[in-house]
């Protein structure tokens, strides 16, 4: 297996697939998909958003007395994710040139799906129904998965890989995240001739955002104000300027608490200044949470402890293509598949972590994992 995981992973890498720009990874695993007996579609999400790609559903039949189960990834990287390189050292860890990210979120995902799969058809293992979705523009705050057709998936438990970390992980908790954009309206005049007549938009922004508590606001919950645009010219008083950010929380309530702060607060520093506010909020996915009891969980449980692996289940304040699974009622969790130092060119993965989580697919797409899950 180690080899076809090198490979696999080499493979998907080394394809360009920035968000909305996951066309080339996207044929690739359809002819995959296909090779191990899926029937595959792609949707229309990617004309939707924009991209040149569509979300991919693929169905392989298999034992009606054993519980379909279906398994996600994302096609997509973050930027830089021109031009990859990547490279696997001596000591079996994947690197990328320096100058891109790696890639291997999600392709650990991907290729611990793939290879899982493929050891349970060539050990002729039985298993029930296997459903597969690769979602496109999840890093876009799940705009792929937003647009996906979630009456297709049949099964009722799903297990998304994509979690930093080494394999033997599993989230069961993940927040809600709504962005928000705050647009003041000032007014425009001449800076050197006659700034009283203005009302500079820019400097009340600021001002507001001085009043707005940032960073981690209680263990539950953070907010950022990530980006600042106004202006015209450095010798026109700004007559506008919007301010982007967005909050995080497990629950629900304090979002919205949150955003009724940050609207007050620009709307209380507007007026002082006879200025007005425009304000703008979109929920990007809503929070979870599953018990330790749930069968999802105590199928990974018993399949890691088949590996002798711990099973360790935790909160993650990241969003995952889960959260709209959960939203539309298939109980999923999110597992751990290897990659490290995501989001930065300094991303990696070590080979043996991708094995482990191939292996643990297998092990969750077995029906013997289902028959002993039942009788615990």
């Amino acid at each position: 297996m180690k080899e076809r995981v090198k490979h696999t992973f080499i493979k998907y890498t080394s394809m360009d697939c920035e968000s909305l720009n996951e066309r080339e990874i996207a044929d690739a695993l359809i002819s995959e998909l296909e090779e191990l007996g899926f029937t595959v579609e792609e949707d229309d999400a990617g004309a939707k958003i924009g991209g040149n790609a569509g979300n991919l559903y693929a169905y392989k039949k298999g034992n009606k007395d054993a519980q379909p189960v279906l398994f996600a990834a994302h096609m997509d990287t973050v930027k830089p994710g021109i031009g990859k390189s990547p490279q696997l050292t001596s000591e079996g860890k994947f690197l990328s040139s320096g100058n891109t990210v790696l890639g291997g979120d999600d392709v650990c995902g991907i290729t611990a799906i793939l290879e899982g799969i493929r050891q349970v058809i060539i050990e002729q293992r039985k298993h029930g129904d296997i459903e597969v979705v690769f979602f496109v523009a999840e890093e876009l705050h799940c705009k792929g998965s937003s647009e996906f057709d979630f009456s297709k998936i049949h099964a009722k438990m799903g297990y998304v890989l994509d979690l930093e970390g080494a394999p033997g992980m599993a989230a069961v908790q993940a927040p809600t995240s709504t962005g928000f954009w705050v647009t003041v309206e000032g007014k425009a005049a001449h800076a050197g001739f006659c700034p009283e007549k203005g009302i500079n938009a820019i400097a009340i922004a600021a001002e507001a955002i001085t009043k707005i508590t940032q960073g981690r606001i209680d263990p539950e919950t953070t907010r950022n104000i990530g980006k600042i645009e106004g202006g015209v010219a450095t010798n026109i008083v700004s007559e506008s300027c919007t301010c982007t950010g967005e909050i995080r929380s497990l629950k629900y309530e304090k979002v919205q608490t949150g955003l009724e702060q940050v609207r007050r607060i620009f709307e209380q520093t507007a007026t002082q200044h006879n200025a007005k506010i425009h304000m703008k909020v979109h929920e990007n996915y809503r929070g979870y949470q599953l018990g330790k009891e749930e069968a999802v969980v105590k199928r990974f449980q018993r399949a890691c402890y088949k590996l002798h692996k711990e099973a360790q289940v935790v909160t993650t304040f990241g969003g995952s293509d889960n959260n709209k699974l959960m939203q539309h009622g298939v109980k999923g969790i999110v597992l751990s598949c290897g990659m490290q130092n995501v989001h930065s060119v300094k991303e990696y993965a070590n080979l043996e972590d991708v094995v482990d989580t191939a292996r643990l697919v297998a092990e969750l797409v077995s029906t013997q994992s289902e028959y002993k899950l039942r009788l615990s």
